[in-house]
């Protein structure tokens, strides 16, 4: 039996009284074995109906984990009792410290559920000395109990948008509420069929609530929001076009210039290394390229005018009125007709399909800046897993990311 001394600081197991504890060395580690045995005293509920129950169907011997003490991890060794309840059959014991059927306390659950919120899970089960698959199912409950189902009623705007999940170009897509800044739903891939679920879980009614979704050029969003949500206006996202336009634009101009200075060895270098210089907006250009950017632009016709027109098209998301955006989209559409530039003129021919989402920016001001935020929070949840194999545990972590603003 275990004196006073030894036991005067453990507690918490409710219906059981400590009836041994002793100190274990287990591969190199202190381990406190501690030995419970019934309190008589206490009665007895059926985990089922939660009423008294006397009669005990039968009894096994537990292993149980709890928190450690100090530095040595603590095993439990109980008797587990099923009662003969006479409305639910037999039962196991009802305890208020620990779930039916499960091998850790509920302040160990708790205790390695606060630390995989903050690391990896290797990390909290090397912390706690359980086995890895253990944290991660404790960590999954966890969330799934606190999160619940995502709460859609009056939800207005939505921003969605793809993220990479996996190598060999798999993806998942995103959404999320931008005026509570929460995310609502994850699932895997990024065609029409993929995002329907989410359609589907918000229902009729609060599909027609929806007035405004923020997006990329996504035809399979597009289309699906508009099947769904018939009041709702896309917006199309600056950064998205911008980026789309650097890729097609002024990559492409970039390298039929080189490509024609083929003769000209040291003009060539200059145009062909001055991608990443053509990308970044003027502001954003360190103070020692400026002069190579503005001689670079002198010297080149063309590359001067898709520099120029970009910043032109990103000044349709300046736009407050809608008249004004459509009378500056329809001279940038002019000009990039008239430059004589293919790849210009192409671009301009496939965004112009686009540009009703692109004015309804102005009576929208939103775009997909929130789920790119997202987006690099989810890199550093990968990251620090080492990636997850779990699609709905992965979700749900990104999910308790990004509660909401309540």
């Amino acid at each position: 039996m275990a004196d006073d001394k030894s036991t005067c600081v453990l507690w918490g197991w409710s219906g059981y009284r400590v009836a041994s504890c002793r100190r274990e060395e287990r591969h190199g580690q202190p381990w406190c074995v501690i030995e419970l045995a019934l309190d008589r005293e206490v009665p007895r509920r059926c985990s089922g109906c939660g009423s008294e129950v006397a009669a005990v169907h039968d009894q096994s011997q537990r292993r149980i984990r709890d928190l450690p003490i100090f530095d040595a991890a603590v095993e439990l060794q109980m008797p587990r009792l099923r009662l003969a309840c006479p409305d639910c059959g037999p039962r196991l014991e009802q305890l208020d410290w620990l779930d039916p059927h499960s091998r850790v306390t509920r302040r160990l659950a708790l205790s390695v559920a606060r630390l995989c919120a903050a690391t990896s899970v290797r990390h909290a089960a090397e912390w706690h000395r359980v086995d890895w698959k253990t944290a991660k199912s404790i960590d999954f409950r966890h969330l799934e109990a606190t999160l619940g189902p995502p709460d859609l009623d009056g939800v207005r705007l939505l921003a969605m948008d793809e993220f990479a999940i996996q190598k060999g170009h798999r993806y998942a897509t995103v959404i999320v509420d931008p005026e509570r800044k929460r995310v609502l739903w994850v699932g895997r891939g990024r065609s029409r069929a993929d995002i329907r679920p989410f359609f589907e879980l918000l229902g009729p009614r609060r599909c027609d609530a929806i007035q405004a979704v923020a997006m990329d050029m996504n035809s399979a969003f597009d289309l699906e929001v508009k099947a769904h949500c018939s009041n709702a206006e896309v917006v199309y996202d600056l950064f998205h076009v911008v980026a789309k336009y650097g890729r097609e634009v002024i990559d492409r101009v970039r390298v039929d210039e080189a490509n024609r200075l083929r003769q000209d060895a040291p003009a060539r270098r200059i145009v062909k290394t001055s991608r990443w210089l053509l990308l970044r907006n003027r502001d954003s250009v360190p103070s020692h390229q400026v002069p190579r950017l503005d001689e670079l632009l002198a010297a080149n016709h063309a590359l001067m005018t898709v520099y120029i027109m970009k910043d032109a098209l990103k000044a349709l998301w300046q736009c407050r009125h809608e008249d004004d955006a459509r009378r500056r989209w329809q001279d940038w559409l002019d000009q990039a007709i008239q430059s004589g530039l293919s790849p210009l003129q192409a671009f301009a021919r496939r965004l112009a399909p686009y540009v009703q989402g692109i004015v309804a920016h102005c009576r929208w001001p939103m775009g997909t800046n929130l789920v790119e935020g997202i987006n690099n929070r989810i890199k550093v949840i990968k990251r620090v897993a080492y990636g997850f194999r779990d699609d709905a545990y992965f979700f749900l972590k990104i999910r308790a990311a990004f509660p909401g603003l309540g």
